[in-house]
């Protein structure tokens, strides 16, 4: 098997043989570590099964893999340079797209992860308001640099020493966070809906979003919204627009440019002049091919209206999975939005029928995850999803038959 000889090889060369949030070993037995190729909804292993993919790269594939305008936009670019000495007029003409289609935008500036954009946004803040706390929903994920990862290995507990933690979706938490280092706050982070690993997933009310503004507004901080994982995937304007909710600062990536790598900050007039005063760069930063495909997605969705399409496909697999789900007699949670979904089981504390069922989804041609939300693509149609109902009704049934 070309997985297993390519593990083999791997744990030789690189520690523990895969790191960080694609490490399969993370999740049930039967998940591959490495994959050939993905075209659509679809994508191949290296020993060349088929998966209906609902995990989408982890977010990044948001209109289908290899779409054709996104790679066109890509080729051409490429055709003319990529890595320069300075950026293609390509970053402008992103930067000016973002700031015409969200109304919390006045300005963007580029780096590569999502890391990168939730760590520039934080520093913005500091700029503008000489301050050092930033408040933060306790079990967050905001990216992977010491100030914010979720394992403490390496890191030093000063470089966490300025977060003060609350309870996502409780104002009156949020409120007793603020008052513990009254005075000091430089920005309250916050995702746009409770999206922890391990957990059922939480929509914002909106009275804590209109709150969390209100409080940023009265103590002089910066409101800052972490959209790195649903950005691009419940409303083009940015996730709290919806509610009438604009931030100071919003950090994007993952969907962003449909599997290239790229983040941005987008932020107010306000703080244009702290941004301007940064050293915040990187070699690859202004790479313009990932700029060109970004623009290319984003006209994309906007133009096909690929949220609705996504919203639909999602709504078909919840739909669905919560029949099947009682027709063999579980009782499962499904939650978040149905661009961005998960499902577990009602009791299943230790993930163990999660495990079986995904490892069974997996062996019926369907990728999904046990413990991380999914996401959904513009490429899902109704003729995917309804073939995917078909794998996971027979991993419920092979469950069902394990468990008893």
């Amino acid at each position: 098997m070309k997985d297993a000889d390519l593990r083999a090889r791997a744990a030789k060369v690189v520690p523990g043989g895969m790191y960080g949030h694609l490490n399969a070993a993370l999740f049930a037995p039967g998940f591959p570590q490495f994959f050939e190729r993905g075209e659509g909804c679809r994508q191949w292993d290296a020993d060349g099964r088929e998966y209906i993919d609902f995990m989408c790269s982890w977010g990044p594939v948001v209109l289908g893999h290899r779409h054709p305008r996104v790679e066109a936009a890509a080729a051409r670019q490429a055709a003319l340079g990529d890595c320069l000495n300075g950026p293609g007029a390509v970053m402008v003409e992103l930067a000016e797209l973002l700031v015409d289609l969200i109304p919390s935008a006045d300005w963007a500036m580029f780096s590569k992860n999502g890391t990168d954009a939730t760590t520039q946004a934080l520093m913005v803040a500091r700029a503008a308001t000489g301050r050092t706390k930033v408040l933060m929903a306790h079990g967050a994920y905001h990216g992977a640099d010491p100030w914010c990862t979720p394992s403490p290995a390496g890191t030093t507990p000063n470089e966490r020493a300025d977060l003060v933690e609350f309870t996502y979706n409780s104002l009156e938490s949020l409120e007793a966070a603020a008052a513990t280092v009254e005075g000091d706050v430089a920005a309250i982070i916050v995702t746009p809906f409770k999206h922890d690993s391990f957990e059922d997933q939480e929509l914002v009310e909106p009275a804590f979003a209109r709150g969390a503004r209100a409080l940023a507004d009265r103590i002089g901080a910066a409101l800052v919204i972490d959209d790195v994982r649903a950005g691009f995937r419940i409303d083009l304007r940015g996730s709290w627009e919806p509610y009438g909710v604009r931030p100071d600062l919003t950090a994007w990536s993952k969907a962003m440019a449909n599997g290239y790598p790229i983040a941005a900050v987008t932020g107010t007039d306000a703080l244009r002049g702290p941004a301007q005063t940064l050293y915040s760069t990187g070699s690859f930063w202004f790479s313009a091919v990932p700029m060109a495909a970004a623009r290319a997605t984003i006209e994309t969705l906007r133009d096909t209206d690929g949220i609705a399409a996504m919203e639909r496909a999602g709504a078909q697999l919840r739909e669905g999975l919560y029949a099947q789900a009682k027709a063999h007699g579980f009782v499962i949670n499904q939650t978040g939005p149905v661009t961005i979904p998960w499902l577990s089981f009602d009791g299943d504390a230790d993930l163990s029928v999660a495990m079986h069922w995904s490892d069974a989804c997996l062996r019926h041609g369907v990728y999904l995850h046990p413990w991380h939300n999914w996401f959904l693509s513009a490429a899902h149609t109704e003729q995917d999803v309804a073939r995917a109902l078909e794998g996971t009704d027979a991993a419920f049934a092979e469950t069902r038959a394990h468990f008893g």
